[in-house]
Protein backbone atom coordinates (compact mmCIF):
# COMPACT_ATOMS: atom_id res chain seq x y z
CA UNK A 1 0.00 0.00 0.00
CA UNK A 2 1.02 3.56 -0.69
CA UNK A 3 0.43 6.39 1.75
CA UNK A 4 -0.48 9.74 0.23
CA UNK A 5 -0.16 13.02 2.11
CA UNK A 6 -3.12 15.05 0.85
CA UNK A 7 -1.51 18.35 1.82
CA UNK A 8 1.39 17.72 -0.59
CA UNK A 9 -0.81 17.13 -3.66
CA UNK A 10 -0.67 20.08 -6.04
CA UNK A 11 -1.24 18.28 -9.36
CA UNK A 12 -3.66 15.41 -9.90
CA UNK A 13 -3.84 13.73 -13.31
CA UNK A 14 -6.78 11.71 -14.61
CA UNK A 15 -5.29 9.30 -17.14
CA UNK A 16 -7.38 7.59 -19.81
CA UNK A 17 -7.07 5.56 -22.96
CA UNK A 18 -10.43 4.92 -24.57
CA UNK A 19 -11.43 8.51 -25.25
CA UNK A 20 -15.06 7.85 -24.35
CA UNK A 21 -15.45 11.08 -22.40
CA UNK A 22 -16.03 9.52 -18.97
CA UNK A 23 -12.56 10.41 -17.75
CA UNK A 24 -13.02 13.99 -18.98
CA UNK A 25 -16.18 14.19 -16.87
CA UNK A 26 -14.28 12.83 -13.87
CA UNK A 27 -11.50 15.39 -14.37
CA UNK A 28 -14.12 18.17 -14.49
CA UNK A 29 -15.75 16.93 -11.31
CA UNK A 30 -12.40 16.75 -9.51
CA UNK A 31 -11.46 20.26 -10.68
CA UNK A 32 -14.60 21.61 -9.03
CA UNK A 33 -14.04 19.62 -5.84
CA UNK A 34 -10.38 20.60 -5.47
CA UNK A 35 -10.44 24.19 -6.74
CA UNK A 36 -10.46 25.65 -3.21
CA UNK A 37 -7.41 23.54 -2.36
CA UNK A 38 -5.25 24.99 -5.14
CA UNK A 39 -4.86 21.63 -6.84
CA UNK A 40 -4.40 21.52 -10.61
CA UNK A 41 -6.40 18.71 -12.20
CA UNK A 42 -5.37 17.61 -15.68
CA UNK A 43 -6.68 15.03 -18.11
CA UNK A 44 -4.06 13.06 -20.03
CA UNK A 45 -3.65 9.98 -22.22
CA UNK A 46 -2.06 7.25 -20.10
CA UNK A 47 1.03 7.17 -22.35
CA UNK A 48 1.61 10.92 -21.85
CA UNK A 49 1.14 11.42 -18.12
CA UNK A 50 3.10 14.52 -17.07
CA UNK A 51 6.18 13.67 -15.02
CA UNK A 52 5.35 16.43 -12.53
CA UNK A 53 2.08 14.79 -11.43
CA UNK A 54 1.77 14.25 -7.68
CA UNK A 55 -0.90 11.57 -8.04
CA UNK A 56 -2.60 9.79 -10.94
CA UNK A 57 -6.10 8.33 -10.99
CA UNK A 58 -6.95 5.92 -13.76
CA UNK A 59 -9.24 3.04 -14.59
CA UNK A 60 -8.03 -0.24 -13.07
CA UNK A 61 -7.17 -1.75 -16.45
CA UNK A 62 -4.74 1.09 -17.17
CA UNK A 63 -2.99 1.21 -13.79
CA UNK A 64 0.01 -0.92 -14.76
CA UNK A 65 0.61 1.13 -17.90
CA UNK A 66 0.38 4.34 -15.87
CA UNK A 67 2.90 3.01 -13.35
CA UNK A 68 5.25 2.26 -16.22
CA UNK A 69 5.05 5.87 -17.42
CA UNK A 70 5.45 7.48 -13.97
CA UNK A 71 6.97 4.82 -11.69
CA UNK A 72 7.63 7.24 -8.82
CA UNK A 73 4.11 8.70 -8.72
CA UNK A 74 1.25 7.08 -6.77
CA UNK A 75 -1.33 5.61 -9.18
CA UNK A 76 -4.86 5.17 -7.86
CA UNK A 77 -6.84 2.59 -9.86
CA UNK A 78 -10.60 2.96 -9.83
CA UNK A 79 -13.59 0.94 -11.03
CA UNK A 80 -16.30 3.62 -11.25
CA UNK A 81 -15.88 6.88 -13.14
CA UNK A 82 -18.26 8.64 -10.77
CA UNK A 83 -18.42 7.96 -7.05
CA UNK A 84 -15.52 5.51 -6.74
CA UNK A 85 -14.54 5.10 -3.06
CA UNK A 86 -10.77 5.16 -3.77
CA UNK A 87 -11.00 8.47 -5.61
CA UNK A 88 -13.26 9.84 -2.86
CA UNK A 89 -10.62 8.95 -0.23
CA UNK A 90 -7.92 10.81 -2.14
CA UNK A 91 -10.16 13.86 -2.59
CA UNK A 92 -11.00 13.88 1.12
CA UNK A 93 -7.31 13.61 2.06
CA UNK A 94 -6.49 16.58 -0.18
CA UNK A 95 -9.38 18.63 1.21
CA UNK A 96 -8.53 17.76 4.83
CA UNK A 97 -4.74 17.81 4.45
CA UNK A 98 -4.71 14.31 5.89
CA UNK A 99 -3.04 11.08 4.79
CA UNK A 100 -4.64 8.11 3.12
CA UNK A 101 -3.49 4.60 2.27
CA UNK A 102 -4.33 3.40 -1.21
Amino acid sequence: MTTIDGSSIKKLVVACDAGMGSSVMLAGQLKKQLKKNGVTVEHSPVAQIPKDADVVVTQSGLADRARGVVPDVPVIPFQLFMGDPKVAKVVKAIQDGSTVEV
